[in-house]
C-alpha cells in the first residue's frame, strides 16, 4: 500500500475553518446579528433563574432560520455562566422534538442530559422504563444536582401530546420537586401553536411569547460577513456575500439557508479545483440549497400535508402551458381539495375534512412552501383563496415521493 494514492492528501485553498458554516455551530455573541431585542426579551424572561428563582416559561415563534434555536441556546449558555457566579446551579437540556416525538422519548432525553450518574447514583437507560419512571428519575436528578433547570423544546409542535408541558410546568406546584425548579422554552414555526393546547396546559404555563421576524438583506449580509473567516483570506470574491444575502432575503429571509448557500458555493469551488469562490458558484449553490431546503421542509410535514402539496403540484402541472411559468399558476383551494381526495384514495388513506385541508394549506404557506392570495371574483360571487407553489412542481413532487408519505 506504500505506493497507493492517499485521497485525503492535498492543500485546501478555500476553507480555513469550515465549522463556522455548520448549522450545529453555536457562535459567540458578537456573531449573532440583528437579534439584540430578541436576546434582551429572552434574558428578561429567564433572569430570575440567575438568583435561583423560577424563570418564566417562554414560547418563541418564527419561520425557519430566523435565529430562534440559536438565540435560545446562546442565552441559556450565558444564563448558566452568570448563575454560576452567584453559586446557583442551572442545568439546561435541549430536545429536538422532530427526533424525540413522544413524551417518553423527550423526558428520557431531558433526564439523560441533566444527569451525572456519579453524583446522583441514578441511571437513565435509552429505553426500557415507563414514562412515569423516567419522570421520577428526572425529579430525583433535578433535586440532587440543580437549583434551576431550563428545558428547550425545539419544534415543540411535533410532540405527539402536550402532557409533558403539564408535567414540567406543574412539577413544583404538585410537589414533584423540593429543592429545584424549572422553566420551559418552547420553539415552533407555527405562530398559532398555543391555540392547539388544552386550557389546563395554557393556564399552567403562564408563558411569555416572542415572534422572530425574517432577516432582511442587510442583516443577512452582516451575518455572512461575520463568518468570512471560515474561508481563507482573499478567497471570496467581493460580489459573493452581497449576492448570497440578496438571494436569501428575496426567497425566505432564512439565515441558516444563507449560510448553507455560502458553504455550498465554497464546496463547489473546491470540487472544481478553483482557488476563489465566484458568483457563478453561488448560482449552482442556490440550486443545491433549494433542493435540500424543500426536501427538509417536506420531510417534516405530516402525511396529509404531503398529500395536499402533491395535489397542488399535480394541478399546477396540468394547468401550466408551454409558455406559462409553473410557479405563476394559481390554483383554487376547492380544486386542491378535490385532487387531494384522489391522492388520498391512491394512498388508501381517509381524507380530512375540507376545513382541515384549508388549515394545512395555511401551514404550508407559513413554511414558505406555497403562497396564498385571496382573489375577488366579482359582484355577487365573493372571493376565493388561490394557492401557488414557490418551487417548480416537478421538484415538489420528487421531494414528496422521496420522503415517507
Amino acid at each position: 500500500m506504500s505506493g497507493s494514492k492517499n485521497y485525503f492528501d492535498g492543500f485546501d485553498p478555500i476553507f480555513r475553518n469550515k465549522e463556522l458554516l455548520q448549522v450545529t455551530h453555536l457562535p459567540d455573541g458578537d456573531r449573532i446579528i440583528g437579534r439584540s431585542e430578541e436576546l434582551d426579551n429572552l434574558a428578561n424572561a429567564l433572569k430570575q433563574a440567575t438568583k435561583g428563582y423560577t424563570p418564566n416559561n417562554v414560547f418563541v415563534y418564527g419561520k425557519t432560520g430566523t435565529g430562534k434555536s440559536l438565540c435560545s441556546k446562546f442565552i441559556t449558555r450565558q444564563l448558566v455562566e452568570t448563575a454560576d457566579q452567584n453559586d446557583v446551579s442551572v442545568g439546561t437540556a435541549y430536545v429536538d422534538c422532530l427526533q424525540d416525538t413522544t413524551e417518553t422519548q423527550a423526558v428520557q432525553s431531558i433526564a439523560d442530559q441533566l444527569n451525572r450518574p456519579a453524583e446522583t447514583d441514578v441511571s437513565i437507560p435509552a429505553s426500557g422504563l415507563s414514562t412515569s419512571e423516567y419522570y421520577k428519575r428526572l425529579w430525583t436528578i433535578l433535586d440532587a444536582r440543580h437549583d434551576v433547570a431550563v428545558v428547550i423544546l425545539d419544534e415543540i409542535d411535533k410532540l405527539d401530546s402536550d402532557d409533558i408541558l403539564m408535567q414540567l410546568s406543574r412539577a413544583v406546584e404538585s410537589g414533584k420537586l423540593d429543592d429545584s425548579t424549572l422553566g420551559i422554552i418552547g420553539i415552533s414555526n407555527k405562530v398559532r401553536y398555543k391555540d392547539s393546547l388544552n386550557e389546563r396546559v395554557k393556564s399552567s404555563l403562564c408563558e411569555r411569547e416572542f415572534v422572530f421576524p425574517p432577516y432582511d438583506a442587510q442583516q443577512l449580509q452582516d451575518i455572512l460577513a461575520s463568518r468570512r473567516d471560515a474561508f481563507k483570506r482573499g478567497v471570496l470574491d467581493d460580489s459573493v456575500v452581497p449576492r448570497v444575502a440578496a438571494l436569501a432575503a428575496r426567497e425566505h429571509g432564512d439565515a441558516r439557508k444563507a449560510i448553507d448557500i455560502l458553504r455550498y458555493a465554497g464546496e463547489i469551488a473546491e470540487d472544481e479545483g478553483a482557488d476563489r469562490v465566484m458568483e457563478d458558484h453561488v448560482r449552482h449553490a442556490q440550486e443545491r440549497e433549494e433542493q435540500n431546503r424543500l426536501s427538509e421542509l417536506i420531510s417534516k410535514a405530516t402525511p396529509h400535508s404531503k398529500y395536499v402539496l402533491l395535489a397542488l403540484a399535480y394541478l399546477t402541472v396540468q394547468t401550466a402551458g408551454e409558455d406559462t411559468d409553473a410557479t405563476e399558476v394559481d390554483v383554487a383551494s376547492n380544486d386542491v381539495y378535490e385532487m387531494y381526495k384522489q391522492v388520498c384514495k391512491r394512498e388508501q388513506s381517509e381524507p380530512l375534512k375540507r376545513r382541515r385541508v384549508r388549515d394545512l394549506l395555511s401551514e404550508l404557506e407559513f413554511l414558505s412552501v406555497i403562497e396564498q392570495q385571496r382573489q375577488w371574483e366579482g359582484r355577487g360571487k365573493g372571493n376565493r383563496m388561490v394557492n401557488r407553489l414557490v418551487d417548480d412542481p416537478d421538484l415538489v413532487i420528487s421531494a414528496c415521493r422521496n420522503t415517507t408519505v
